[in-house]
């Protein structure tokens, strides 16, 4: 392997994205549950919700921080390391970018401070309006990021000029591209499912200390009720976008399923040993003709292997393949836990009883996060030698560096992400382990007292207003 300006750039790319998207996968799910909490303290008065709430949302301000940090990171990356990608395809997609900053950054960072300091400065109404922008900015930058993305991985609505950059003629074709809306679903539903099961995890941990903490066994219900409910519906919208990729993306598919030879009746592999240079795969545990009905509906259909495709056009195999079952083991594993969280809970005798099933949740408490990157890798290596599908090959997106240049950069990466991020999680996972503390009695009114009768607005409490 040679470890070129393009290799490392690439590296360079993966590795900050791979820390960046922990974060809005994060953030995105936890933002409506602190939406909802606050929505049912507002209904029911109860004040474990609003427990539950300030206990969160402390963890979400981290969490958004870094994410914003990684994500500023991210930017500057595309400038500095894929400078001809900027320019041949920022006046396609760079508008894009630009409506997330406009519409959806703006939006939360105008209401965070609401959020997180107007507790008791503002009413409770309006402190649940601003919870509830903050959550819906979080979905709204995702819809652009996955529109960009997914233009990214099936380009239309765009013409080439005479000096190779690209024009968009179509904007609506630009940002709703055929794979889009199953990607944008898929997307959210992973967040609502990471953020789930992190509270489910958090939730265990301390009902194995304290089985009767009224908040976390409150907790622990509404995640068993997510991901009880997400995770199969993900399975389906995983389906519909795998579908969507033998339309639009029939080399990446191959790569998915190990396809070397075009046939009807493809067997599905449960497991395999691919070989990019012998184009076969060594050995294999598979499931005849149920390949063909799992990515085409019915077994007789025919679909393309690798060999279909020139050796320059297809994607790292081995990557992609392994990186898609451990995504799809983990879907798996968090439907199993949801319907044993459900089944719990419907015999009446509550999850928090069952030291077996705490552990697991504990143990499922990361799985969000390894699926949320296992599917990146599969939707961004399987795309390759492509950084925009049959427009820019990424060997020609690179900018004009050295591999010297970009070594330091990955290396002062590594150090600097090791500090600052682990610093981050290990605060986050302290806060998680302390769990949630019941507020002060001073602090259990809503945030504005009102007014005694007879005293002018702003005035102080101790001097009545004057009145002719």
């Amino acid at each position: 392997m040679d470890f070129d300006a393009l290799l490392l750039s690439r590296v360079q790319f993966a590795f900050t994205i791979a820390f960046h998207i922990i974060f809005p996968s994060f953030t995105i799910g936890l933002a409506s549950f602190l939406a909802v909490l606050e929505g049912l303290w507002l209904v029911t008065r109860k004040e474990a919700f609003k427990t539950l709430y300030l206990f969160w949302v402390k963890i979400f301000a981290i969490s958004f921080g870094m994410g914003v940090v990684s994500g500023v990171v991210m930017s500057y990356q595309l400038g500095t390391n894929w400078s001809v990608y900027s320019a041949v395809v920022s006046p396609v997609i760079g508008p894009l970018f630009a409506f997330e900053v406009l519409t959806a950054f703006f939006l939360e960072a105008s209401f965070l401070g609401v959020m997180l300091f107007g507790w008791r400065k503002v009413g409770p109404g309006l402190h649940f309006a601003a919870t509830s922008l903050v959550a819906f900015g979080t979905i709204v930058s995702a819809f652009w990021i996955i529109a960009a993305n997914s233009w990214m991985q099936h380009p239309q609505g765009f013409e080439r000029l005479a000096d190779g950059s690209l024009r968009a003629t179509d904007y609506w074709q630009v940002v709703f591209t055929d794979t889009f809306p199953e990607r944008l679903a898929h997307m959210l539903l992973a967040a609502f499912l990471t953020t789930s099961l992190v509270v489910g995890a958090a939730s265990a941990w301390r009902l194995l200390k304290r089985k009767e903490e009224t908040e976390s066994r409150i907790a622990l219900r509404m995640a068993i009720g997510m991901f009880a409910v997400v995770a199969p519906l993900q399975l389906v919208v995983g389906d519909l976008s795998g579908k969507e990729v033998l339309e639009v993306q029939p080399a990446k598919l191959a790569a998915i399923e190990a396809f070397w030879e075009t046939r009807a009746e493809q067997a599905f592999h449960i497991a395999a040993w691919p070989d990019r240079a012998a184009e076969k795969n060594h050995w294999e545990i598979s499931i005849p003709k149920v390949g063909s009905w799992i990515v085409a509906g019915r077994a007789d259909a025919e679909i393309k292997g690798l060999k279909s495709f020139a050796p320059e056009d297809r994607p790292p195999v081995a990557v992609v393949f392994w990186a898609f079952r451990v995504m799809v083991g983990l879907g798996m594993a968090m439907i199993a836990l949801g319907l044993w969280g459900a089944w719990l809970i419907w015999r009446g005798g509550g999850p928090e009883k069952h030291p077996l099933f705490l552990r697991a949740c504990i143990l499922m408490g990361p799985s969000g996060f390894v699926a949320v990157i296992s599917g990146w890798i599969v939707a961004e290596v399987g795309r390759q030698p492509w950084v925009v599908t049959g427009v820019l090959r990424t060997k020609d997106a690179v900018s004009p560096v050295t591999s010297g240049e970009v070594s330091l950069s990955l290396v002062a990466f590594m150090v600097i992400y090791a500090i600052v991020f682990s610093a981050g999680a290990l605060y986050i996972l302290r806060l998680m382990a302390e769990g949630p503390q019941p507020t002060p009695a001073d602090d259990t009114e809503p945030p504005l007292k009102p007014r005694p009768p007879g005293y002018a607005l702003g005035a102080s409490p101790a001097e009545p207003e004057v009145r002719p």
